[in-house]
């Protein structure tokens, strides 16, 4: 599961739990008008993505890139160590 939330004018909260799904049009469109933005990610029971859905990723990361421009801070909330040590190298 993939699921965005705006919570207020500059963040929005993303909850990844099981096998994802893409939805990197609902992210573009979410945070659209975002300047200065904070993201929330909250990870449950994560569940890497098969190889279809990092290959449609893939060929989006030209405009996944001015997405993540436009937010200065992100929170990982996991239980994963794994994925806390990912997050800490994106810094």
């Amino acid at each position: 599961m993939f699921k965005i939330t705006q919570n207020g004018k500059n963040r929005l909260d993303i909850e990844l739990s099981g096998k994802l799904n893409t939805a990197l049009d609902e992210l573009e469109s979410k945070s659209e008008n975002i300047e200065n933005g904070k993201i929330l990610y909250e990870i449950i029971d994560f569940h890497l993505p098969s190889l279809g859905a990092i290959g449609v990723e893939l060929s989006r990361l030209p405009s996944m890139f001015g997405l993540i421009k436009k937010f200065d801070r992100a929170v990982v909330l996991t239980d994963k160590v794994w994925l806390q040590k990912v997050s800490e190298l994106e810094c």
